[in-house]
C-alpha cells in the first residue's frame, strides 16, 4: 500500500523543511498542494529528495466550471501549470477539483456541468500528453459544490476518461458508507482524513467514526495500487494517522 502525506498539515513551513520532516518519519510519498507559498515549486529542490510525489492543483480563486470565460480560462491555466510541474518532478498524479456553482449561477446547472466537462476534458488531454494522470476529486457537503455526489462525479470522469480522487472524508460527510464507495470502479487516487459526518474537519485517522478498517480491507480486495494521501490539518495528526494506518495494515 502506498501511503503519502499532503503538505496541508505542515502549511506554511518551507518545502525543504516539510520534506526533511517527512523523510525523518519514513514517509515515502508527498502530495504538494500548489497553493501560496507553494505556488512556485522548484523542481531541483523537489528532486533533491527521495520522496515520490503527487500534485494537488490550486483550490483558491479558481473554478473550472465558471460561467465567466476569463475565470474558466485562468483556472484551466492553473491546472495545466500543475501538470507541467508534475512532469518536471516525476509525479504520476495531479488532483483537480471539479469547480462550484456561485449563488447567481445555480439556475444554470446543466450549463455549469457542460462547462466543467469541457474544461476538465481539455486538462485531461493535456495531462495525457505528458503521461500524467489527472484525477478529479469528490467534494464535501458544502453549499454550491458540484460533484459532491459520487454518482455525479463518476458519470463526469467516465465521460472525460479519467479516474476519480476519492476523498474518504468528503464521502463520509455526504453520508456514504464504505460499501457504497466501493460501488465505483474508477478510483485512481485517495485522500484520507476523519470526521464525524457533520463537517469535513480533516481530523486524524481513527479519532472520529469513519470505518478505515473496512476501507483498507476493501482496497486490498480490489488490489488498489494508487496512493493513499493523509490529508489532515495539524502536524501532530500526521504521525498519529500514519501509525494508525500501519496498525491496521499489520492485521
Amino acid at each position: 500500500m502506498k501511503i503519502g502525506v499532503s503538505t496541508l498539515a505542515l502549511f506554511p513551513m518551507p518545502l525543504d523543511e516539510i520534506f526533511e520532516y517527512l523523510e525523518s518519519i519514513k514517509v515515502e510519498y508527498v502530495e504538494i498542494m500548489k497553493e501560496y507559498p507553494y505556488h512556485k515549486i522548484d523542481p531541483e529542490l523537489v528532486n533533491s529528495y527521495n520522496l515520490k510525489t503527487s500534485v494537488h492543483s490550486p483550490l483558491s480563486d479558481i473554478n473550472v466550471a465558471s460561467l465567466n470565460e476569463s475565470v474558466r480560462e485562468a483556472s484551466i491555466k492553473e491546472i495545466k501549470e500543475s501538470i507541467d510541474i508534475a512532469s518536471q518532478i516525476n509525479a504520476s498524479v495531479v488532483v483537480a477539483h471539479p469547480g462550484h456553482a456561485p449563488f447567481l449561477s445555480r439556475s444554470f446547472r446543466d450549463e455549469i456541468m457542460q462547462i466543467c466537462f469541457k474544461s476538465l476534458k481539455e486538462c485531461q488531454e493535456y495531462a495525457k500528453d505528458q503521461d500524467i494522470e489527472l484525477c478529479i476529486e469528490n467534494m464535501p457537503d458544502m453549499e454550491g459544490m458540484i460533484c459532491n455526489d459520487l454518482e455525479e462525479l463518476y458519470e463526469l470522469t467516465s465521460k472525460i476518461g479519467t479516474p476519480m480522487t476519492l476523498d474518504v472524508g468528503h464521502a463520509h460527510n455526504m453520508g456514504l458508507s464504505i460499501d457504497e464507495i466501493f460501488k465505483y470502479d474508477s478510483i485512481g487516487h485517495i485522500h484520507l482524513s476523519d470526521n464525524d459526518g457533520s463537517f469535513d474537519n480533516h481530523d486524524a485517522l481513527g479519532t472520529k467514526n469513519i470505518d478505515f478498517k473496512s476501507l483498507f480491507k476493501g482496497l486490498k480486495k480490489i488490489k488498489f495500487d494508487g496512493i493513499c494521501v493523509i490529508e489532515v490539518k495539524e502536524k501532530e495528526e500526521i504521525l498519529e494517522s500514519f501509525n494508525y494506518i500501519k496498525s491496521i495494515l499489520k492485521n
